[in-house]
């Protein structure tokens, strides 16, 4: 016999028609189910609906289509550990205190968690893939898969698996498993498109992904050159600097450059293959319509500007990452849209604590953003944010630095040498002169540094 139900969510109504003991029924719960994915090392324009048109992303794509794209999603700090501590607690460094390999948020005062707070509300919570942030929080999941570092593991039969393609079926196993009178939270911690650093080939997809991108040029930024290079501050500019040992590693050579893209670009591919599968499970469980899907990268990446790769400056591509929300409470007729304000890693914990129906704690520094997508009235948002990183390992491999980020001026402070940037967004989007200097810039600047001590000292 077939039941039929209507349920009003967050002003979405939603029919749910069920055959007893039949998959693909609707299920309808009180509180949204809940789907984070989280890609290592991607940049906010590493997907075809960001505006790369060479990449192949349609999974990840239609998400967009039937929700948000925020073209200025940030993170506070762009390194993996720091990144995803933020993500979980939803604090700065300042205050969860990760910034050294290794160590993990049990050893932290105020590590509070979004999953934690979840599980004791009633969610099922689980966790696929790279916890990145010490030991992984085993009371923060019902169920828990953590591995990263490489892209291919051995299986007994002799065979292997690749990391994106283990990350999938996991988070498969969770859906399938999952007890079905409870909503879920699930997150899934994809390694790709993260470099395995120790191994020559850098990027190794999977082989049936060989196919993309085989006969296309991918475009050398406009500053991936020596000139470009030279103008950073003297301390970045040297070959001993961690960003430019990779880039040697990786695209010193246009051979190089075209080879390792290419294998970047693929797993990222896989990836979004591996989210239409874990979509298309949701649909076929009859849970898609009551289930908040957030994607977004842990930080930002060099494609070679500036000279550099990997992450870690606060410099634009490392900052900015992807951020799409498929919201279920989003009214059709505000979907496929796209929001230019500010929102940061800081922001995922609470805005997911919301859309469960449950309080923020006071020791998280981000905002629920929602709101800037439901709600039928302007809110009063950030216009903009303090940015941190430590050093790692040495000042001389990788410097630690500040800055204050607003959609028109970037403040770069780098602590430990003293030294000053200032660049004007809206004229230099590139961020190819440092204005610090320039006549006729002191009362801006001057400005700039003032914000930069208030939102820092707030931070801290």
């Amino acid at each position: 016999m077939n039941e039929v139900g209507l349920t009003i969510l967050g002003g979405l109504c939603i029919v749910s028609v069920s055959c007893a003991g039949q998959r693909g029924k609707k299920e309808v719960q009180k509180q949204p189910n809940i789907v984070f994915l989280l890609a290592d090392d991607l940049r906010w324009n590493s997907l075809n609906c960001m505006g790369n048109k060479l990449l192949h992303t349609d999974n990840i794509d239609e998400l967009a289509e039937n929700g948000i794209r925020f073209t200025n999603a940030c993170v506070t700090t762009s390194i993996s550990m720091v990144s995803r501590a933020s993500i979980l607690t939803g604090q700065y460094m300042s205050r969860h205190k990760i910034r050294e390999f290794g160590k993990s948020l049990s050893e932290q005062a105020f590590a509070e968690t979004y999953p934690a707070i979840l599980r004791r509300a009633g969610y099922w919570t689980g966790f696929v893939g790279k916890y990145g942030v010490g030991q992984i929080r085993e009371s923060d999941f019902d169920f828990a898969r953590e591995y990263e570092r490489v892209h291919w593991f051995p299986l007994e039969n002799g065979d292997s698996i690749h990391v994106t393609e283990r990350n999938a079926l996991d988070a498969l196993e969770f859906l399938g498993e999952r007890p079905k009178d409870k909503p879920f939270l699930l997150s899934v911690s994809f390694f790709a498109t993260h470099a395995q650093d120790n191994h020559p080939d850098q990027y190794r997809y999977q082989p049936e992904s060989e196919k993309f991108y085989r006969d296309d040029v991918i475009p050398v930024p406009e500053t991936a050159s020596d000139e470009y290079f030279r103008r950073l501050p003297p301390f970045i500019a040297n070959e001993a600097n961690e960003g430019r040992i990779r880039w040697h590693w990786r695209f010193d050579t246009p051979e190089k450059y075209q080879k390792y893209m290419k294998a970047y670009y693929r797993m990222l591919t896989e990836v979004d293959m591996a989210v239409g599968r874990i979509v298309t499970e949701l649909k076929d469980q009859g849970v898609y319509e009551n289930t908040l899907i957030i994607f977004m990268g842990d930080n930002g990446y060099f494609h070679g500007e500036h000279g550099l790769a990997d992450k870690w400056y606060p410099y634009e591509e490392s900052l900015r990452v992807p951020f799409i929300v498929y919201d279920p409470r989003l009214e059709d007729s505000k979907r496929n849209k796209t929001i230019d304000e500010f929102v940061l890693n800081i922001d995922i914990a609470p805005a997911v604590i919301s859309a469960a129906r449950l309080e923020i704690p006071d020791g998280m520094q981000g905002e629920d953003f929602s709101g800037l997508y439901l709600s039928g009235k302007p809110l009063r948002w950030r216009k903009d944010f303090y940015y941190e990183h430590p050093f790692v390992t040495s000042e001389k491999r990788i410097p630690s630095s500040e800055a204050l980020v607003t959609h028109t001026s970037k403040y770069i402070f780098w602590p430990h040498y003293q030294y000053e940037e200032y660049f004007d967004l809206k004229k230099d989007p590139m961020e190819k002169n440092n204005l610090i200097n320039q006549r006729g810039s002191e009362g801006k600047i001057s400005e700039m540094k003032s914000r930069f001590l208030e939102l820092k000292s707030l931070v801290k």
